[in-house]
Formats: structure tokens, C-alpha cells, sequence
């Protein structure tokens, strides 16, 4: 049975990478009860359980997706999608929206939506009482100083505790002159604040304007260690210089403990950014899609499709494994997950690397080429398989019971 709740599985022979533990070889994996029973060679197997070949894949914890949006009921944006969409089938086991719910609609989402969705949902809550609107420059609330209001924001993040991970703020006044109702630093200063209300770390979606909020202040003078600038490549920021380098200020910020994320989205994953960044050894923390309706056909599609980009733009395998699962579990303060650690939630992904000729776009429309491309064979929820395309490790159907004809 490939139910967790219903017996053991045992994930044979695959080539298991757990940065946690500092796992790296061809070992089984061993799932009873919901639980990582134990992982390693020779491992004794209960009876009864299904033996699933996974022999030549990649068996690793699932996937922790740190930035998307999947409060599909929100009433002011149409970003979210439901929170089943393109994650399992690219092993994906938690979601973190990134500040859709504000405090006035955070209970709505908890109760519609995190609450009975089988994938785990976390969420960074929105400096912003209303929430998100969509689209780059956001809903007009976005920009209104009178909805961000930290202790709310932090109240919102206590009696939430289960499930809220950190602040958000994004969309605030950009591309626009300030004014005196506009002030530059007026969301991220309030978000700020409610990070440190709540103890929580900020994620930030931002935009820089000359010259009243450059980009270096944001990493070296407002946001902590431990805060999460998300969409780290995008084109708005002066990452490469004009020779080509990494700036000065990206290595002091994260000398500071600034967290550098992907959150690729629909404008904010450039290629002229990224490929020299990572080339001079500037590699993003954490790996992410901002998945929404704006960029679930492209040029995002899903996590495993972000994660090739980084792949074959030359961070090894391993690591991009550990930004996918350790890294963000650490930057959400989630030790618990991302890993294949004996007595934790049987949350896995057994995935395939293909080798051949491929493409992959940015979200300028430019594409590099790669050899490599990582693609979704089971995913395990809880134990339960709730992604296997294939039917590894069920009967064919001549073997299996007869069903009764009504």
C-alpha cells in the first residue's frame, strides 16, 4: 500500500541527498506511519510493506517552496492559485504565501484555506491590513500608511503562531515621486517593526528610487539578519556593476545575515543578473518561484523548473537540494522540515535528472541552454503517495483485486 496511513513503504536503492543530515550516497528510505521510520543500507523491512525500486532517481525531502501565493479566495487579488497547483507534481510538500492576507482577512485564510488543504501551508503575513492586490505596483491600500500598522501585524503572527512565519512587505510606491503622504521607507520601516514585535524575520519585495531609497540602505541599514530579500535577481537592482562584478554592497549584506531569495515570478528572475552573480560565486540562499496566475504557464511554471534555472546556470546538484529544502526550513525557523531525519513527517520527493539538450527562459523572454533537467517521479505527503504518474510500486492491473461491477 502506498497510503501512509495504511503501511510501510520502503524506497529502495535511490540516491538520497539530505543536506541536514549530510546525506549523499544510494541508501533506502524507510516510511511507516507517516514517519521517516529510518534511512541507510540494509534496512530490516516490516512485513507487508511495499518495496518501491527507486533505483537511479534522487530520493530527498520534499521541497519547500518559500515564496507563492495560493489564497485563491482573496477578494483583492486575483494572484493566488489553489495551493494543489503545480506543487506535488513537482515535489513540493510546503508552500509559503508570501503576504497575500493582511491582518483583516488572515483568519479567512486560515480557516478556508490552510486548514484544509493537504499540502502544509505557512505564511508570511502582510504589513498591509488588507493584504495584496496584484501586479507590480499593487492595489491602491498597498500605499496607504494608515493600513500598515505593525502591532496588528504582530498580533496577527501570535495567535497564529502554528502556522504564521515572518512580515511581508511589497508593492509599496514604485516607479513614483515621493510626496508627503508617500514617504520612502514607510512600509519596510513598519515591517520592520512588526518583525521585531512578533521576533519574526521580514521578507521584502522592493524597489529602489533615486534618491530617496537606494537599494544599499535597504541591506545595510533597515532590514536585520535574518530578514529575506526576496526576487534577488530581478532587473531593478544594481547587482552587477558596470565592469561586470558583484557589487560591494551585495557581499557586506550578506556578511550582515541578509537572506538572499529567488522568488522568480512574472518580472523578477533576469538571466544578465543571475548567470554573473552566481558565476563570481554570489549564489541566492534560498530557491523560490512566487508562483501565481501571472506566471504558472511561464515563465515560472513550478519549483523544479526554478530550481534547473539555477542548476544549470552551475550551482551543483547537492546545493541546489539544500536551497530547496534545508536553507528555507531555516530561514522560516522550521527546523522540523526539509529533511529525511528519523521520526519526522515522511514528507518526500523522489525525483529523475535527465541529461540532454534544454532550454529554460527568463522572465525577459532570453533563454540559456542546459544538460540537465530534474523532473517529479513520486511525492510523498505524510507518507501518503500523492504524485506517482508512473505507478511505481502498485499492481498492474491484471494482478490487482477484482472490483465489482455496479
Amino acid at each position: 500500500m502506498l497510503d501512509g496511513a495504511k503501511g510501510a513503504v520502503c524506497l529502495r536503492g535511490g540516491w538520497v541527498i539530505d543536506p541536514a543530515s549530510e546525506q549523499d550516497e544510494v541508501a533506502d528510505v524507510l516510511i511507516e506511519n507517516g514517519t521517516i521510520l529510518g534511512v541507510g543500507q540494509n534496512l530490516g523491512i516490516p512485513d507487508g510493506a511495499t518495496v518501491v525500486d527507486v533505483s537511479g532517481l534522487i530520493v530527498t525531502p520534499g521541497l519547500i517552496d518559500m515564496h507563492a501565493h495560493c489564497f485563491e479566495t482573496h477578494s483583492r487579488s486575483k494572484l493566488s492559485l489553489n495551493p494543489i497547483v503545480n506543487t506535488f507534481n513537482s515535489g513540493v510538500t510546503t508552500i509559503v504565501d508570501a503576504g497575500t492576507a493582511g491582518s483583516r482577512d488572515f483568519p479567512d485564510f486560515k480557516l478556508g484555506i490552510i486548514d484544509t488543504a493537504k499540502i502544509r501551508i505557512l505564511s508570511f503575513v502582510n504589513i498591509v491590513g488588507q493584504g495584496m492586490g496584484a501586479g507590480g505596483l499593487g492595489g491602491a491600500w498597498e500605499h496607504d500608511a494608515v493600513e500598515m500598522r505593525p502591532k496588528l501585524a504582530a498580533a496577527i503572527a501570535e495567535e497564529y503562531s502554528d502556522v504564521v512565519v515572518g512580515i511581508k512587505t511589497a508593492h509599496y510606491w514604485a516607479m513614483r515621486p515621493f510626496d508627503a503622504e508617500h514617504l520612502p521607507w514607510t512600509a519596510v520601516d513598519a515591517a520592520v517593526e512588526a518583525g521585531n514585535l512578533s521576533g519574526l524575520p521580514v521578507m521584502v519585495d522592493f524597489f529602489p528610487m533615486l534618491p530617496d531609497r537606494p537599494y544599499p540602505d535597504l541591506l545595510l541599514k533597515k532590514l536585520r539578519a535574518g530578514d529575506i530579500h526576496t526576487h534577488v535577481f530581478a532587473q531593478q537592482f544594481p547587482i552587477i556593476n558596470a565592469e561586470g562584478k558583484v557589487y560591494d554592497h551585495m557581499w557586506k549584506a550578506r556578511e550582515r545575515g541578509i537572506i538572499f531569495d529567488v522568488g522568480h515570478g512574472a518580472a523578477s528572475f533576469w538571466f544578465r543578473n543571475a548567470a554573473p552573480a552566481i558565476e563570481q560565486g554570489f549564489v541566492p540562499d534560498s530557491i523560490s518561484t512566487d508562483l501565481h496566475t501571472g506566471n504558472v504557464n511561464g515563465p515560472v511554471i513550478d519549483m523544479l523548473e526554478t530550481m534547473n534555472k539555477i542548476l544549470n546556470l552551475g550551482v551543483p546538484l547537492v546545493d541546489v537540494i539544500e536551497k530547496s529544502t534545508t536553507a528555507p526550513a531555516r530561514e522560516i525557523r522550521r527546523p522540523e522540515l526539509g529533511t529525511l531525519k528519523p521520526g519526522r513527517i515522511a514528507d518526500v520527493a523522489v525525483l529523475n535528472l535527465r541529461e540532454g539538450d534544454f532550454g529554460f527562459v527568463d522572465c525577459g523572454k532570453e533563454k540559456i541552454s542546459g544538460q540537465q533537467r530534474l523532473e517529479c517521479v513520486m511525492t510523498f505527503r505524510v507518507g501518503e503517495a500523492v504524485w506517482n504518474p508512473n505507478g511505481l510500486g502498485l499492481d498492474h492491473w491484471k494482478q490487482g483485486p477484482t472490483v465489482p461491477a455496479y
